[in-house]
Parts: C-alpha cells; sequence; structure tokens
C-alpha cells in the first residue's frame, strides 16, 4: 500500500498540493484525473521522492520514502515522468537494460537479460531494438522508455502521463500491458491520465483532484459519475454504458 499522510507542496501564490491524505491498495491500477494544475504530477513525484515534500509523509509498503535509501527504493518503486531528457546518446536496447541498473548495478546477469528481452517484447520494440533514441518518433521514443520501468520490475510502477505521443493502438497497448502486470503479476500501478475513457476503462480505482487537493476517491464505477465528474471538470459530461465501460461524451 501507498500511505500519503498530510503532505504538503509549495510552489508560491497558492500553487502546489495542500493536506494530501490518501490510501492506494496494492495490487490495483489507480488512476490519478483532474484538470491540468490540479497537483497530479506533483503527487506523483512526491510519492517516487522524486520532489521533495514541504509537510507530511509517504510511505510504500512500509518503507518511508525520505528515509529508505536509494537502491532499496529503486527496487521497490519505479517511476516515468511526464518529461524524460538524456543527455547520452542510447539505443533502445542500452535504455532498456539501464531500468534494470538498481538490480545488476551495471552487470547483467541471465535473469536482467530475461526481464529486458520481456519488456522489449511487450513494447512491440523488436525491430527498434538498436535505434538511437534520437531518431525515434515521440510515441517510440515513449514505448522505449515505458520498456525500461517495466524492464525495472518493481512492485510499485508510477507512470506520469505514459500515453503522451502514442497513437490509439499504442496507447491502448500500454492500458493493456499495465493491466496484465496487475492481473497476473500483482504489480500496483499508479498514473496520470488525461483521457477519463482511459481511466475508465482500465483503472480499479479513481483519484480526482482539483486546485491542489483530492476532491474525490473511489472505485471506478463510483467516480465515473456525471455529478462527481462535474465537480471535478466544470463541465456536464454524459455518460454511455458500451460493452459493460462507462464511456464519458465530453467532446459535444
Amino acid at each position: 500500500m501507498i500511505d500519503v499522510r498530510n503532505v504538503t507542496k509549495r510552489y508560491g501564490a497558492g500553487q502546489g498540493i495542500h493536506d494530501i491524505h490518501v490510501r492506494i491498495a496494492k495490487g490495483r491500477i489507480t488512476s490519478l484525473i483532474g484538470p491540468n494544475g490540479a497537483g497530479k504530477s506533483t503527487l506523483l513525484s512526491i510519492m517516487s521522492r522524486l520532489l521533495p515534500m514541504d509537510a507530511g509523509e509517504v510511505s510504500i509498503d512500509g518503507l518511508n520514502v525520505v528515509q529508505t535509501d536509494s537502491e532499496r527504493l529503486a527496487r521497490t518503486v519505479s517511476i516515468l515522468k511526464q518529461t524524460n531528457d538524456i543527455n547520452v546518446r542510447l539505443t533502445i536496447q542500452q535504455l532498456v537494460e539501464f531500468g534494470r541498473f538498481p538490480h545488476s548495478r551495471g552487470r547483467l546477469t541471465s535473469e536482467d537479460k530475461q526481464q529486458v528481452e520481456e519488456a522489449i517484447q511487450y513494447m512491440e520494440l523488436e525491430p527498434l531494438r538498436n535505434q538511437y533514441l534520437d531518431k525515434l518518433s515521440g510515441g517510440q521514443r515513449q514505448r522505449a522508455f515505458i520498456a525500461m520501468v517495466l524492464a525495472q520490475n518493481t512492485e510499485y510502477i508510477l507512470l506520469d502521463e505514459p500515453l503522451n505521443n502514442l497513437d490509439m493502438k499504442h496507447s491502448v497497448q500500454i492500458m493493456k500491458v499495465l493491466r496484465r502486470l496487475t492481473d497476473e503479476l500483482g504489480r500496483t500501478v499508479v498514473l496520470v491520465l488525461h483521457d477519463i475513457n482511459f481511466a475508465s476503462c482500465y483503472s480499479d480505482a479513481i483519484v480526482a483532484m482539483k486546485e491542489g487537493r483530492i476532491v474525490r476517491e473511489g472505485p471506478t464505477n463510483e467516480m465515473i459519475d456525471s455529478a462527481v465528474l462535474k465537480g471535478v471538470y466544470d463541465m456536464d459530461i454524459p455518460i454511455h454504458l458500451i460493452d459493460g465501460n462507462k464511456i464519458c461524451v465530453y467532446f459535444s
């Protein structure tokens, strides 16, 4: 379980996140939704210790993320940031191998190589494995970074807008992979999503944020509700049931 207690991060002029308290259950997909500037990415970064908090405490499986040593934390939780800049020239293969560093310390074992191979296959990157990142499209590069996170093989996976730059096919592919990791391997996935229909179709739980605070949280079926969503997005969003999924019609 991820336990966030009274977490605050201030950016000035009232911006940031304020007194956040939330518990994210293990072995489920939880989506963070809300308008731009709601604090979703800030909260995700604090969970992984990428960003320091001004107040509060975060623990993952009982490990205080501030006090836990970096190697142990890297074996427990992996994160994909919204923007990923690497200054060295790497191929996809080398990038995904880098995901095994917390385990291999740079010396890949047979198990490490297997994890790398599986991650590359999950993301359908086999034909591109020797291509350099700076020669890839935005979508191909995004899939490569997700493969790196998957190769890290942590119990907790945090993804900040992982569907950025991806077409429909690969967006669905990513969500199906995450669903499989959760259902078959018991991984815990927390991700920031802007498309609430992906959250509706693939999440077990949803945390809705607005103006730096959590305004509602709960099971997906309860959260994908017109009244709930209006309180989050300040707009009327009709919902239709299609093939057992609640689909939000927010573009009309």
